[in-house]
C-alpha cells in the first residue's frame, strides 16, 4: 500500500462528453458555435461600456466586470475540450489539472460575487432610488469587485493546495470534460475528508449564501414595484427579474446539485449534462439576458456604430 501511494502521476486522461464517436463532430460544432457566441456577446459588452460614457455607470460597471468574468470562466474549460475532442490522447498534465482546477473555482466564484453585486445595485436602484448615487459610490463599487477578486483567489488557492497534497495512484482516467474536484477527490487514495469538509463549509459561503442574497433582493424588489400597481411597471418587472432569476437558478442550482448535495444515483452522463449548464450555457446566456435586449446597451451600440461610420 505504501509504494502505491508513491506512484507518481504525470499526467491525467480526460474523457470529454459521453458522445458516439460518429456525433463527435456535431457536438464539436455546436461547442465552437456556443464558445464563438460567448465570447463575442461578452467582448461587445466590455467595448460597449469602456466606448460608451452614458454606460458608466454602477450597473454596467458591474456587468463588464461579469462579461470579463464569463469570458475568462469559458475559457478555462471549452477550448481544452475542443482540443481533446480532436485528440487520439485527450489527456491534461498533472499541473495543468491544477491550474484548470484554480482558474476553475476562481472565476465560477467571482461570477457568484459579481451577481450578489448587481442585485444589490438593482435592489438599491428600485428601492432607494433618491439615495441610489449616493449608496452606490464608486469607492463602494471598486471596493466590491476588489473584495470579490481578493476572496475569490484565496478560496480557489485554498482548494486547490488541498488538492495538491493528496496521492494519486495508479488510476489516472477522469470521466469529466474537464478537471473537476469532485472527480479527483474520487481518483485520490489518499484521506480526502478534509477536503470534502471544506468543500461543504466553504460551498455554504461562496454558493449557497450569495444565492439567498440574490433571492432576498429580488423578492424585495418585486415587493416594492407591487406597492405602486401599473400593469405595464408589474409586466416589465416580471420580464426583468423573471429572467434573471432563470439564469441565477441555472447557475447556482446545479452547482448546488453537484457539489452540496451530491447523490449516489448521480450518472457520468447527468453530472456531465449538469456541468455544461454552468459552464458553458450560463456564460453564454449572460450577455443576452443582461445587456444585449437592454435599451440602454442597444443605444449605445447604436451610437458607436455612428461615430465609426461618420468620423471613420
Amino acid at each position: 500500500m505504501e509504494g502505491r501511494n508513491q506512484t507518481v502521476i504525470s499526467q491525467f486522461l480526460l474523457l470529454g462528453l459521453p458522445v458516439e464517436s460518429e456525433q463527435k463532430n456535431l457536438f464539436c460544432a455546436l461547442l465552437l458555435a456556443m464558445y464563438l457566441t460567448t465570447v463575442l456577446g461578452n467582448l461587445l459588452i466590455i467595448v460597449l461600456i469602456q466606448l460608451d460614457s452614458h454606460l458608466h455607470t454602477p450597473m454596467y460597471f458591474f456587468l463588464s466586470n461579469l462579461s470579463c468574468s464569463d469570458l475568462c470562466f469559458s475559457s478555462v474549460t471549452i477550448p481544452k475540450l475542443l482540443h481533446n475532442m480532436h485528440s487520439q490522447v485527450p489527456s491534461i498534465s498533472y499541473s495543468g489539472c491544477l491550474a484548470q482546477m484554480y482558474f476553475f473555482l476562481l472565476f465560477a466564484d467571482l461570477e457568484s460575487f459579481l451577481l450578489v453585486a448587481m442585485a444589490y445595485d438593482r435592489y438599491v436602484a428600485i428601492c432607494y432610488p433618491l439615495h441610489y448615487t449616493t449608496i452606490m459610490s464608486p469607492k463602494l463599487c471598486l471596493s466590491l469587485v476588489a473584495l470579490s477578486w481578493v476572496l475569490t483567489t484565496l478560496h480557489a488557492m485554498l482548494h486547490t493546495l488541498l488538492m495538491a497534497r493528496l496521492c494519486f495512484c495508479a488510476d489516472n482516467v477522469i470521466p469529466h470534460f474537464f478537471c473537476d474536484m469532485s472527480a479527483l477527490l474520487k481518483l485520490s487514495c489518499s484521506d480526502t475528508r478534509v477536503n470534502e469538509l471544506v468543500i461543504y463549509f466553504m460551498g455554504g459561503l461562496i454558493v449557497v449564501i450569495p444565492f439567498l442574497l440574490i433571492i432576498m433582493s429580488y423578492a424585495r424588489i418585486l415587493s416594492s414595484i407591487l406597492k405602486v400597481p401599473s400593469a405595464a411597471g408589474i409586466c416589465k418587472a416580471f420580464s426583468t427579474c423573471g429572467s434573471h432569476l432563470s439564469v441565477v437558478s441555472l447557475f447556482y442550482g446545479t452547482i448546488i446539485a453537484l457539489y452540496l448535495c451530491p447523490s449516489a444515483n448521480n450518472s457520468t452522463i447527468k453530472e456531465t449534462v449538469m456541468a455544461m449548464m454552468y459552464t458553458v450555457v450560463t456564460p453564454m446566456l449572460n450577455p443576452f439576458i443582461y445587456s444585449l435586449r437592454n435599451r440602454n446597451m442597444k443605444g449605445a451600440l447604436g451610437r458607436v456604430l455612428c461615430e465609426k461610420i461618420f468620423f471613420s
